[in-house]
């Protein structure tokens, strides 16, 4: 008699919700992602499910398992060719038929156990997903095109408003949209779908109307400098009114503000990275007569005043409304500023509300950030009697710390 067959997870990506952003490719540490013009996939015997590519993923497509018997996983060429993923096979059934019942109970627990990103907040409100895919998209029309940055200054940033129409397509603070931009690659493939986050409250730019609002800046050259033309900021930013574009989505199930009375926000952002913070501003700038939220503060960076999207409009908001710090690291005969060098100056008030459970953070910008900000938490811990090296996993069990950087 054979010996039974060993059961094993394979990391598989769902083809029905995956809108080929190309993100999980580029996170896998160890290449064990590839794609071919139909469907993203990945070697299973590469992969060591280290969920790197798991929180980043728009749609939560990468977070997906199959039990499999380890000597006949599913191939790279029967991947390639799914237009869904296979069912879940039950105990008596192929290879699993002759495996020990207790395996199957362990690795069924070890899939149910999966990890991903951090939970939203317990009161956040509950997102909608994937309503619109890349065979049926949404249609939006351009109601208003508005540049946010200074016509002298080299970073273009616009603020654009969508409107649906008749189309139902409900989002939240924090979560995204994927843009589809019309023809083909150099390669005459399809463009990749390209993420924007929202940057209005979850009843639109325009209160009672179908619409929402994205922050894009235009891209002229890529992270080395080099020239190149960003096919979707540049449609995005060119668009006129009642010019229309494809919409898929909405996306994102973590990033979420909570809505409970009391809580607090803590916000960190860069360049349009402010988008989510803007959302979740304005949603509470609307709501500030029923006195139901707690503190927000905000630490924003850019390179100078002109360069930094909604300034003028953040300067209007009451003091006791937000608490905000500006950092500016091109000022001409000023010494260059960052996001963690305010955090660091702010010590005492930030590590107050870190050690306050009602307290809700979220970092967004490039991802270059990431590090420093840790660092600049870590620091004001220090100074205040925490230890951040314990208080940052509380905070990720609790749902508090949330991070988009890209």
């Amino acid at each position: 008699m054979n010996a039974p067959s060993e059961l094993v997870r394979q990391h598989l990506i769902d083809p029905e919700i995956c809108i080929r952003c190309n993100t999980c490719e580029e996170t896998c540490p160890i290449d064990a992602i590839t794609h071919d013009s139909r469907n993203y996939v990945v070697k299973f015997e590469v992969c060591d499910a280290c969920n790197l590519c798991i929180s980043p993923c728009p749609t939560g497509a990468i977070d997906s398992w199959r039990r499999v018997a380890k000597d006949k996983p599913f191939s790279l060429e029967a991947q390639l060719e799914w237009d869904t993923l296979p069912e879940e096979s039950e105990p008596g059934e192929g290879a699993a038929a002759d495996v020990p019942e207790d395996v199957v109970r362990i690795t069924a627990e070890a899939i149910s156990g999966q990890g991903g990103q951090v939970a939203p907040p317990w009161s956040a409100a509950h997102p909608y997903l994937n309503l619109y895919g890349l065979a049926r998209p949404a249609v939006a029309t351009c109601s208003g095109n508005f540049r946010l940055t200074g016509e002298t200054t080299s970073s273009e940033i616009h603020h654009i408003v969508l409107d649906f129409g008749k189309t139902a397509f409900p989002v939240l603070e924090g979560q995204s949209i994927g843009v589809i931009p019309p023809g083909q690659d150099a390669n005459g493939k399809p463009h990749h779908v390209r993420l924007y986050s929202v940057a209005s409250p979850r009843n639109g730019e325009r209160p009672g109307y179908n619409n929402l609002a994205i922050t894009v800046k235009r891209v002229t050259e890529d992270r080395e400098g080099k020239p190149v033309r960003g096919v979707a900021s540049n449609l995005l930013c060119d668009l006129k009114k009642g010019d229309q574009v494809n919409i898929v989505g909405p996306y994102g199930a973590s990033f979420l503000m909570p809505n409970h009375p009391g809580a607090s926000i803590l916000m960190v952002c860069t360049g349009t990275g402010s988008a989510p913070m803007r959302a979740m501003t304005e949603r509470r700038r609307r709501r500030v007569a029923l006195k139901e939220g707690g503190d927000l503060m905000l630490f924003f960076g850019a390179r100078s005043p002109e360069e930094l999207p909604y300034f003028g409009p953040l300067m209007k908001l009451p003091k006791d409304f937000i608490d905000i710090n500006l950092a500016f690291s091109r000022v001409p005969d000023r010494p260059k500023q960052y996001v963690q060098d305010l955090i660091r100056a702010r010590g005492d008030r930030v590590a107050a509300l870190l050690k306050d459970e009602n307290c809700y953070v979220y970092i967004c910008g490039l991802k270059g950030m990431e590090k420093g900000v840790e660092e600049a938490f870590a620091a004001a811990c220090m100074s205040n009697g925490l230890d951040w090296g314990k208080l940052l996993p509380d905070l990720r069990a609790q749902s508090r710390y949330h991070v988009e950087t890209y």
